[in-house]
């Protein structure tokens, strides 16, 4: 079958059949984190008891771990994330922002490929709509090849590696498998860094403040995890180094943070929020916050930084402070997935 005898890119909605019609297409499944159902006790338990049940994410032993989080864990925090949840939930369309933004990444997607034979779809590692359910839809809608896309610029075992595992999870249920691949990390893209290079110029244009100091905030892991192999580290400062190129700026303006860490491990610093009371201590006034390592906004940037580093700026001698949004469905984050969409299919299209 010719290329011209296949229709544009389209965006794969629940329910969606028509195996005939989309014959020998490829699909394109764009995957994040994840979000709870709502805010309240046990959607929050439900969603925190599978992210946190995966090995991947935690690799304490599951002797040790699965008591702890089953009767500690998962009896206290579901209320305090509950909270933090609902400062930021859409409550138009009764769903967390993340769930919001990786939709409407998906459509655009879908629309900046409308020259391909592609079928764009969107899930979530944790919640739904889940992994195996889409890669299911992808097939049934006649899909023989899918990319998944696991939207994490820089790489981790916990957060790439573990949407590729459910992936192959998924095909492992299949009489008739596609052929499947995944997509690398993009930390060092000129694409990326030119994206986030211009969404941080754009920003602190609109403020009426000239930050003394910008962080550049990454999600920590923990540092056994990285002497274990983990790039994740590397790739940051990779990240960090490429955009202070970009931007011309010094280390002193641009600094790396790393923020999100859970339990008594030690994680990757510096930290952010130390860092963010050390700075507010020291007198700097004017401040703004990036987070390079989220493809959207979600709970821990808008809550986390956006609230909780916000105040913790304030109560300690700062004044102005701003959350840098991610790239979320802007013009540039959609060039930045369209980027590695069009690089990973090279020779299936």
């Amino acid at each position: 079958m010719a290329a011209g005898d296949l229709a544009g890119s389209d965006t794969l909605t629940p329910g969606s059949e028509g195996a005939a019609a989309r014959a020998r297409r490829i699909g394109v499944l764009i995957v994040n984190l994840g979000s709870p159902d709502g805010t309240s006790y046990w959607p929050m338990r439900r969603y925190l008891g599978e992210f946190l049940s995966d090995r991947r994410v935690i690799e304490v032993p599951r002797a040790l771990w699965l008591p702890l989080l089953n009767l500690v864990i998962l009896s206290v925090r579901p209320q305090k994330s509950g909270k933090a949840y609902a400062s930021i939930w859409n409550t138009a369309l009764d769903e967390a922002p993340l769930k919001t933004i990786t939709r409407a990444q998906s459509e655009k997607l879908a629309t900046a490929l409308q020259d391909l034979p592609v079928t764009v779809d969107w899930a979530m590692r944790y919640g739904k709509p889940p992994v195996a359910e889409r890669l299911k839809a992808m097939v049934d809608a006649g899909c023989d090849r899918v990319l998944v896309v696991p939207l994490y610029p820089q790489y981790a075992a916990a957060t790439t590696a573990t949407v590729n595992d459910v992936a192959f999870d998924a095909l492992k249920t299949m009489r008739r498998q596609p052929a499947l691949r995944t997509a690398p990390n993009w930390h060092d893209d000129p694409v990326y860094i030119d994206a986030l290079a211009t969404s941080i110029i754009d920003h602190l244009a609109t403020l009426d403040f000239e930050p003394e100091v910008v962080l550049a905030s990454f999600h920590g892991v923990p540092v056994e995890y990285v002497q274990k192999g983990d790039p994740y580290a590397d790739q940051c400062r990779e990240t960090v180094r490429l955009l202070r190129a970009r931007l011309g700026w010094s280390e002193e303006r641009l600094r790396l943070t790393f923020q999100s860490r859970f339990g008594k491990a030690e994680w990757l610093q510096p930290y952010t929020d130390k860092t963010v009371e050390a700075l507010a201590k020291s007198g700097v006034k004017r401040m703004a916050v990036v987070m390079p390592g989220f493809a959207a906004d979600c709970l821990e940037t808008l809550e986390e930084i956006g609230e909780e580093n916000a105040e913790i700026f304030h109560e300690n001698g700062g004044e102005d402070f701003s959350a840098i949004p991610c790239l979320n469905d802007s013009a540039g984050g959609i060039a930045v997935l369209e980027r590695v969409v069009r690089r990973e299919l090279e020779g299936w299209v």
